[in-house]
């Protein structure tokens, strides 16, 4: 089964930013016991943010781990920030759940790679992204794509229900 909304639409409360292009939820071609959320997201678009987590919410509906979603949320806010912040490009949000667990990537178009900086005080609330993902998540990595990279996370535990 394939979900597919498109946004559209001005700001306000509930309003999809019109630089989101696509989500999709497949529960068919991710593979079996997999479901899985794919979003493209448009350069430089905040508003996309609190959105990619709302979709990650309803994804993550039915798994059945307590505590992890709101983690999964909280990790994913921070690599869809860095990619919207640290680049001028379009990002890509893919997230899986499978029975072993919660795998999400942002893909972006910028080959420099990210690395996890001590957070200095003075610095308000930046630098401290990557040390979460870091410290929070059960694995993480950043792999080079011919253009750009992606950062993903893991989340061990649980499945589809």
């Amino acid at each position: 089964m394939t979900r597919q909304a498109r946004g559209g639409g001005s700001g306000g409360i509930g309003a999809t930013s019109s630089n989101v292009r696509e989500d999709t939820i497949d529960e068919a071609s991710a593979g079996p016991d997999r479901v899985q959320l794919r979003r493209r997201l448009g350069r430089s678009d905040l508003r996309a943010v609190s959105e990619v987590r709302r979709a990650l919410r309803e994804l993550l509906s039915h798994w059945d781990v307590p505590g992890r979603s709101e983690t999964a949320e909280l990790l994913t806010s921070e690599l869809v920030t860095n990619a919207l912040v640290h680049t001028d490009h379009d990002a890509i949000v893919t997230a899986t759940v499978s029975p072993r667990g919660l795998r999400v990537e942002v893909r972006d178009f910028v080959g420099r790679r990210p690395k996890p900086r001590v957070p200095n005080a003075d610095d308000g609330t930046h630098g401290r992204g990557l040390v979460l993902v870091q410290s929070l998540a059960d694995a993480w990595g950043v792999r080079a794509h011919g253009v750009g990279k992606a950062v993903w996370f893991e989340l061990n535990g649980g499945g589809t229900a």
